[in-house]
């Protein structure tokens, strides 16, 4: 079989039953493909649909169709090469569940007026340095010991990460968080996930307190691409043996470069894209799509 359906839901809906499994496979074979014998990574959580003679989008859009009211991530991926030796993410929204900038304005009173221009940057309506400088001068005199005070209080880590990172590290891959944030807190979410490296954007202090300016060049949409195609190299790894993910557009061109890059919970633009998209799971969700069964998983 040359490639695979694959159906995740939240661990926490276990929404893949039998029945639902048994509703995707004739819509398969609706759409003309043969259809093998379903490999059951998660009971009700995750399940692999091997199928052949049928074109992927197709397939998965007749899947798509019929399974519209359950609450499952449903894509289709090749069935040879799905484990990956690299994984690049970005970090806010993604790897932690918020945006660290908007919570630092939010110490200032400008949560909502930031989080609007945060949230037209990863629609991808507005440029993403320009869009950076603008939230980060409204920081401009802020004591730079206040952003521990978001670390401990605001940020925390998306289900699923620490799996997501120890079950890829035992099994060889590398790891790399990339952000459009700060390293203030990519130090420390690589530290408390378990990623290899970490890159950020760097905030500017003066006499203990923000400059409201941030070091150039900014690490943005081309800087995360030059980071997976530079560990790629490194490592001596083709496309196919990459993943990414993030949600936003500045993720955009590093999840289209990538073996298999995901739009996780992302902005439309994104999840448009994508060569596969997370709505539903959480980031074991990754894990499924490469094969993993729950028994493989590592804390």
């Amino acid at each position: 079989m040359d490639n695979i359906l694959s159906l995740i839901a939240n661990p926490k809906a276990a929404a893949a039953s039998d029945e639902v499994v048994a509703q995707a496979a004739h819509a398969l074979q609706g759409a003309g493909a043969r259809v093998g014998a379903a490999v059951r990574l998660a009971p009700k959580i995750a399940v692999d649909l091997p199928f052949a003679a049928a074109e992927p989008r197709a397939a998965r859009e007749a899947v798509a169709a019929v399974l519209g009211q359950h609450p499952l991530d449903v894509n289709v991926l090749p069935a040879q090469g799905r484990r990956k030796m690299l994984l690049v993410a970005d970090m806010d929204s993604t790897i932690i569940t918020c945006e660290c900038l908007d919570e630092i304005a939010g110490l200032l009173g400008l949560k909502d007026q930031v989080s609007a221009i945060t949230e037209r940057a990863m629609r991808g309506e507005l440029a993403f340095e320009p869009a950076l400088r603008e939230r980060v001068a409204l920081l401009e005199g802020l004591p730079e010991a206040r952003l521990e005070e978001v670390y401990r209080a605001r940020v925390h880590l998306t289900p699923g990460a620490r799996t997501l990172l120890a079950t890829m590290r035992a099994h060889g891959a590398h790891t790399v968080l990339v952000s459009g944030g700060f390293t203030f807190f990519t130090e420390k979410v690589a530290h408390a996930a378990g990623f290899d490296v970490h890159h950020g954007n760097v905030l500017l202090v003066e006499n203990g307190k923000l400059t409201g300016k941030v070091a150039e060049p900014i690490l943005g949409k081309e800087a995360k691409l030059a980071t997976l195609l530079g560990a790629r190299e490194k490592r001596g790894l083709g496309a196919d043996a990459t993943l990414a993910v993030g949600d936003g557009a500045n993720d955009l061109a590093m999840i289209e470069e990538a073996g298999l890059g995901v739009a996780f919970h992302a902005k439309p633009v994104v999840a448009a894209a994508a060569g596969a998209r997370i709505d539903h799971g959480d980031l074991t969700a990754l894990l499924y799509l490469q094969g993993y069964a729950a028994a493989d998983f590592k804390d």
